[in-house]
């Protein structure tokens, strides 16, 4: 069917739908767009013959909204949204955002603090035991008793908090149509507890054989150390080919984790992309000025998913997984296509990605049978001998979408991985980025310089980012443009000290760089970085890990990445001092910082100097108006008389009387 899925009643009678087969729930408004999970997930139970409802952004405090469209014939799919709905909300200083790209407008305030559990009460008060899956970002991080930044405490699985009944995590198409089928079938959702990248709750007598245990909720909230050890448990089974079932007990119930969903073939995931998207939001919308986050995706593709990075910092390889699939290159080219028929294209594709954007085969041959490395990165700090690094599919792509009569330029926007890039032994992908895929700035990530705190993130060392921007500026050189590296940075994050900021400081000044922007680490949900973060341990070694975690430290630390600016000329000084690092205050050529109080310093003693002189100078008139005015029986009194005319003032001790 086309057109957009009914989001009212009216829209629903219009369809001839007297009963939903299901109803979706979303935390972001209506935007039927591939690059929305909710509408791909929506669009999938379409193709297999079932009706869907939308329900997006509902009023939480009452049931309304959650009741128009009526109860659905098997259950509903609830989530909150592209993003974690309290990252939408709060900044990484626990600041309320002021905009939300995902809703109209772009105002804040449409969706709750923690929306999954939030509709999922909601959907409970309403209809009872209905089935509720619950899945996207939100849910799929949050699968596991986890460290929440905003409480400062560790929570229970969001299956708890939420009374869902089943969990999808990872990309999830086929879970939704595998528990479709089911419920459609009269498959009580209780029953539903085998599927792969599906979590479940289950009585402690019914847990699976074989399973790895984690800590048990009680433990990896008291004990630190236990938290860690579930930490790595949870990422060293997040692999398609070897991860078994993951466990965790809470209180008289036991979390059950299935092993990853297989990720989709090349063709499954072409029908994906192939389905009646409007590519646009609900038309509701445009009164309230349309939904900001179309903007840089709608004339966007998608041509792969997951990221054998695996940055310590990111999601991506808790939620999609380090396993890299793709599109075909013919399901990209029709995509590009399609744009030429809407009157909205002016010919610009604003990018050919992904998590990362030149993956388009997996790091090695080995992992296509025996999966990735367990405790091992493809990329840090060095690539591993065993990467394969070829764009060869990816450029041809790329060019074939070139040549597209009607296609202006093609950029790409996403990350790029340089180091992966550097190590193709083919450097025509390199060239040809520059010289037609560069909208004038290239986003890059070194995150840091530190060797220490990049071996942290996950990230490759600084030397690689400094080949890759010589060989960038050579190139951009030699095709005659002006384009410029924008890297992101990020401060605070754990195991960076003052001193790793200030060497970070020291190498931009040096490289000639003034970040815009400056990202603090912010711990999210699932990551590395937030078990480190929290427990003050890397869990893949259990060494300790130095954390700034006051707010104080993390404002220095993020005011010497822009050392330059005035307003963070206070915070740099104390930073410097605090660190032991006044060789850097001056005007000197090495120097961050001037200090002004230095330097009125300085202004103050030339005064006091001047006042010194202009003193001395007072009291040599007063001794020559002495000896000229001298009056017999009355020196004293004329020369005092005197040294008021001279001084031209009074007070300040002059004419007192002495005790």
């Amino acid at each position: 069917m086309s057109g957009f899925l009914p989001m009212t009643k009216e829209e629903m009678e219009a369809r001839g739908i007297d009963q939903f087969d299901f109803i979706c729930v979303t935390g972001d408004a209506y935007v039927d767009h591939p690059s929305f999970g909710i509408a791909i997930i929506s669009r999938m139970l379409e193709a297999q013959g079932y009706s869907v409802g939308m329900i997006a952004q509902p009023h939480y405090h009452t049931l309304h909204d959650f009741e128009e469209l009526g109860v659905p014939k098997y259950g509903f799919f609830v989530t909150s949204g592209n993003i974690d709905s309290m990252v939408a909300h709060y900044t990484s200083a626990k600041r309320i955002r002021t905009d939300d790209a995902y809703s109209p407008g772009g105002k804040t305030g449409k969706r709750p603090d923690r929306a999954v559990i939030v509709y999922c009460q909601q959907i409970r008060k309403a209809f009872g035991d209905i089935p509720i899956v619950i899945g996207g970002l939100e849910a799929s991080l949050r699968r596991f008793a986890h460290y929440d930044y905003w409480d400062g405490a560790v929570r229970p699985s969001i299956l708890v908090d939420s009374g869902a009944d089943l969990l999808t995590y990872g990309m999830g198409e086929r879970q939704t149509v595998e528990i479709a089928s089911r419920l459609a079938k009269g498959v009580p959702v209780s029953e539903i507890t085998d599927i792969p990248g599906t979590c479940y709750l289950t009585k402690p007598a019914n847990t699976p054989l074989g399973a790895r245990e984690c800590p048990n909720f009680e433990q990896v909230s008291t004990k630190k150390e236990s938290y860690a050890k579930a930490c790595k448990i949870q990422i060293t089974e997040q692999d398609e080919v070897y991860g078994k079932t993951v466990i965790q007990r809470h209180g008289a119930m036991m979390l059950v984790q299935n092993p990853p969903m297989r990720a989709l073939t090349r063709s499954e995931m072409d029908f994906v992309y192939s389905l009646p998207y409007m590519r646009m939001y609900h038309p509701s919308y445009e009164k309230q000025g349309g939904v900001p986050a179309i903007e840089e995706v709608e004339f966007s593709i998608t041509h792969n998913r997951g990221c054998f990075g695996h940055c310590n910092f990111c999601s991506i390889a808790l939620h999609q997984g380090r396993n890299i699939t793709c599109r075909s290159e013919e399901s990209v080219l029709d995509e590009a296509r399609s744009f030429l028929k809407n009157p909205r294209f002016k010919g610009y594709i604003h990018d050919v990605g992904g998590p990362t954007a030149n993956f388009r085969r997996p790091s090695c041959d080995v992992q296509k049978e025996h999966g990735l490395c367990r405790e091992r990165k493809c990329l840090a700090p060095s690539p591993c001998n065993q990467l394969v690094a070829d764009h060869s599919e990816y450029l041809e792509m790329l060019r074939k979408m070139r040549a597209l009569p009607g296609i202006k330029r093609v950029f790409i926007r996403s990350g790029i991985r340089y180091d992966y890039l550097l190590e193709d032994p083919d450097s025509a992908f390199m060239k040809e980025l520059v010289q037609y895929h560069v909208s004038g700035q290239l986003k890059v990530a070194p995150e840091h310089c530190s060797a220490r705190v990049l071996d942290v993130m996950g990230k490759p060392h600084i030397e690689t980012y400094k080949k890759f921007a010589d060989r960038f500026y050579q190139i951009t050189k030699e095709v005659g443009k002006e384009q410029y590296l924008v890297p992101y940075l990020m401060s605070s994050h754990p195991g960076s000290t003052l001193n790793d900021a200030i060497e970070l400081a020291l190498f931009l000044k040096e490289q000639k760089i003034r970040p815009e922007q400056v990202q603090d680490f912010y711990p999210t949900p699932g990551t590395l970085s937030t078990c480190m973060f929290y427990t003050g341990l890397n869990p893949m070694t259990m060494e300790p890990v130095y954390v700034p975690k006051s707010a104080e430290e993390k404002a220095m630390q993020r005011a010497l990445l822009q050392y330059f600016r005035p307003s963070n000329k206070e915070l740099v000084l104390k930073a410097l001092r605090l660190a032991r690092r006044t060789d850097l205050i001056g005007t000197g050529p090495g120097c961050l910082v001037r200090d002004d109080l230095r330097l009125t310093d300085k202004a103050k003693n030339k005064v006091k100097k001047s006042r010194a002189l202009t003193k001395k100078a007072e009291q040599e008139a007063v001794k020559k108006l002495r000896s000229s005015h001298t009056v017999k029986n009355k020196p004293a009194k004329k020369a005092k008389s005197s040294r008021h005319a001279a001084a031209g003032r009074k007070g300040k001790g002059y004419g007192k009387k002495k005790k």
